[in-house]
């Protein structure tokens, strides 16, 4: 270990997983404020649960990015049986309250596992990392803050999120960005074999970095684990 120059890392169900409190309260949140049509708490959950699961499959087949504020609006309108009535609704203050219920029920580490092989990677000094990471209700701005607080930033060498880059995995242009981002002093001629990109999405990031002729490794949604990449 390393195997690699470069390794290449998505984020969400690969090295953390979202902490349930926040999803339980982001919901709360909704049927408190947004719920003129009275819909159970269960009907709110299983509405950004929908939500979650079209914007992502909308990122994926266009290779652009529908942002935090567009979702939170979609949801609001379902909940409230499609209504189009946004004018009251101040964005801005809605993701600050948001990012506040996310960092005080902070996303976890997916395993220990996690932490340790980055740290191993970071130790040798013969190798660099990065985040590749589509993002749909939570902003890269915010996921930051989180990467801090779970010391992760210090064992990447850069950090690149669709919402601000208005690219999603697994659009070429968003890989391509990763390999020009890749520090050049340090790896004058990496070739691509030299590059693995790991996550856990068949799609996006398996599909995306094929079509790039990056090495990649599936992790966590099969039998595989993080540990592989000391094989």
């Amino acid at each position: 270990m390393p195997l690699y120059k470069h390794y290449s890392f998505d984020l969400w169900l690969t090295l953390i997983k979202s902490n349930p409190a926040f999803k339980t309260e982001r919901t709360k949140y909704f049927h408190a404020h947004f719920n003129s049509k009275k819909k159970t708490i269960a009907e709110v959950a299983f509405i950004f649960r929908q939500v979650d699961l079209m914007v992502n499959a909308i990122n994926e087949k266009t290779g652009k990015n529908i942002d935090a504020d567009e979702m939170y609006l979609m949801v609001i309108s379902i909940i409230n049986d499609y209504s189009t009535e946004f004018q009251g609704l101040d964005m801005e203050e809605l993701y600050l309250e948001m990012e506040s219920l996310l960092l005080n029920h902070m996303p976890l580490l997916y395993s220990e596992d996690s932490l340790r092989v980055l740290t191993e990677l970071k130790s040798t000094g013969l190798s660099t990392a990065n985040i590749l990471s589509n993002t749909g209700f939570i902003r890269g701005k915010t996921l930051r803050k989180v990467l801090d607080h779970l010391q992760l930033t210090d064992l990447l060498d850069f950090q690149l999120y669709s919402d601000e880059m208005r690219l999603s995995k697994p659009n070429p242009k968003f890989f391509q960005l990763m390999l020009d981002t890749i520090d050049q002093d340090r790896h004058p001629e990496i070739g691509l074999h030299e590059i693995i990109h790991i996550g856990d999405n068949p799609i996006a990031d398996v599909k995306g970095a094929k079509a790039m002729g990056i090495n990649t490794l599936l992790i966590n949604s099969n039998h595989l684990s993080i540990l592989q990449l000391r094989s």
